[in-house]
């Protein structure tokens, strides 16, 4: 059904489109770190997404909308799609402004998410975005954070001006394999959405070859302790043609120096469940996106049933919420860890054991490399056990100078014994009697984390929350639950 815009006020657009917008996940807390400034609106310290957790511990919010829910293709997941009968708007760039500004005076949000349908053209929708944060920056002022989604088949010369202005921008792959993209969005061609990935990480790199910065991989220092790493072995093969990027022709500010290009970096999108790759296909476009395009972040989202269709799973189906944990815990270890897609899976296991973690499922397969020494093992073997995050790990190497360390120790150093008991030795001795055999301690695991994934996978609502509700939450985060949601313990 259309109505066209002149029928609907600017609450109504704002409910369908902020509602419209649900199922987009590729945001997450800002990574840039610009401060207020006189005569300016808002700064990016510390900023990130609505409901969710900045780098000191905040939840914080974005304005999370589509620029419009009408579009020119069929893609057969998409709510959104042409043959659906929808109502359907588009907002101008005054009503995005006045929405942010206003939003952002209440306290509500600290920045803007925009994402849209592809409204006549990519061009055409491409400008109107490039106009709204035009505006916000210029004629508003506006000094926060802003994501916006760059459309695939939009001019170069647009994508880049909106780079300019942005602190954060994302192209969805929305599928994993060209085979699953061909049979539910044959309008979207797989090249068209490489380009602007491949022209973003472009324009990152040359800011900062034209601020004197090292154009190694966004994530390379992050592991900067481990030998081999997915980054690493990556910047390596890449380095060199990298500095052969010319950074002339840069946007310069006012003071000289170069403007920053998307300074919290890019990040994508795909879909899991729709179409049938493994987990290992997934992991693996993971892996070679981390490596050949430098994103900041790949995101998952679980498909939920919306159109019926019969290259789609059926209505009734679930989405599977607990696959889509178990892909990120997978993402943390590939990002921090000093994993490979390789060693997490391989052919004849393709998919991980949906019950536990995919730190424990690889521990479980890999049995003879356990139980770790924790006064003698490396940082690396040591970080490869269940229950040791990348802080734990750190604090026992340091910690391990002044003497032996034994399971009290681990304890108060932040080690989750009830994982990492079955992995590790102090003084040559585990905690308990433990057999080391994959049968047992595979049933103690589950036994102990089934509670937790089964509330994963079956969660009262899966609609988002809107700038308005309030259930009145009354039970507090415990402090284990918040350092593991800050730091990514596993």
């Amino acid at each position: 059904m259309e109505i066209t815009t002149q029928d609907l006020s600017l609450q109504e657009k704002l409910n369908i489109l902020a509602d419209a917008a649900k199922y987009d996940v590729a945001c997450t807390s800002s990574g840039s770190n610009r401060r207020g400034k006189k005569g300016s609106l808002g700064n990016t310290e510390s900023c990130g997404i609505c409901h969710s957790f900045s780098s000191d511990g905040r939840c914080v919010s974005l304005l999370k909308i589509l620029l419009s829910n009408e579009c020119i293709f069929d893609c057969k997941y998409c709510l959104n799609r042409s043959s659906n009968d929808r109502i359907r708007t588009t907002f101008t760039p005054e009503e995005i402004c006045t929405l942010v500004i206003e939003f952002y005076r209440r306290n509500y949000i600290e920045g803007l998410f925009l994402s849209s349908g592809i409204v006549k053209s990519p061009t055409y929708t491409m400008e109107l975005m490039y106009q709204a944060v035009y505006l916000l920056r210029t004629k508003y002022r506006f000094n926060g954070y802003i994501h916006v989604k760059a459309i695939p088949g939009a001019p170069e010369e647009l994508i880049t001006s909106t780079g300019y202005l942005v602190d954060r921008m994302s192209v969805n792959l929305e599928l994993p394999t060209i085979e699953g993209l061909k049979e539910l969005a044959p309008h979207k061609n797989p090249r068209k959405l490489i380009e602007p990935i491949r022209q973003i990480q472009h324009g990152i790199t040359e800011h900062r070859l034209s601020a004197g910065k090292d154009p190694q991989m966004e994530r390379s220092y992050g592991n900067r302790y481990l030998k081999h790493t997915i980054f690493q072995d990556s910047c390596r093969k890449q380095l060199e043609s990298r500095r052969s990027i010319s950074s002339s022709g840069r946007k310069l500010l006012p003071s000289g120096k170069p403007a920053p290009f998307v300074p919290a970096g890019q990040s994508t999108q795909m879909i899991i469940g729709a179409t049938g790759e493994t987990d290992l296909q997934l992991l693996s476009t993971t892996q070679k996106l981390y490596q050949q395009y430098d994103l900041k972040r790949v995101f998952f989202s679980a498909y939920v049933p919306l159109n019926e269709d019969s290259a789609l799973p059926d209505l009734e189906t679930s989405p599977p919420l607990l696959r889509e944990h178990r892909l990120y815990q997978a993402d943390w270890l590939l990002r921090y860890y000093g994993f490979h897609a390789e060693e997490l899976l391989t052919i004849d296991r393709p998919n991980f054991n949906i019950m536990l973690d995919p730190k424990c499922d690889w521990a479980l397969r890999h049995l003879e490399r356990f139980p770790v020494e924790v006064n003698r093992a490396s940082y690396e073997d040591i970080l490869r056990v269940p229950g040791i995050g990348t802080k734990s790990a750190y604090r026992i190497i340091k910690a391990r100078r002044q003497g032996n360390l034994d399971f009290d120790h681990l304890k108060k150093i932040g080690v989750v014994l009830k994982r990492a008991k079955y992995f590790i030795t102090c003084n040559g001795k585990m905690m308990y009697r433990i057999p080391i055999d994959e049968d047992f301690i595979t049933r103690q695991l589950i036994g102990e984390d089934a509670r937790q994934s089964w509330e994963i996978d079956h969660p009262q609502t899966f609609r988002q929350l809107s700038l308005f509700d309030d259930f009145h939450f009354e039970s507090e985060v415990t402090v284990e639950d918040s350092r593991k949601s800050i730091l990514g313990q596993m």
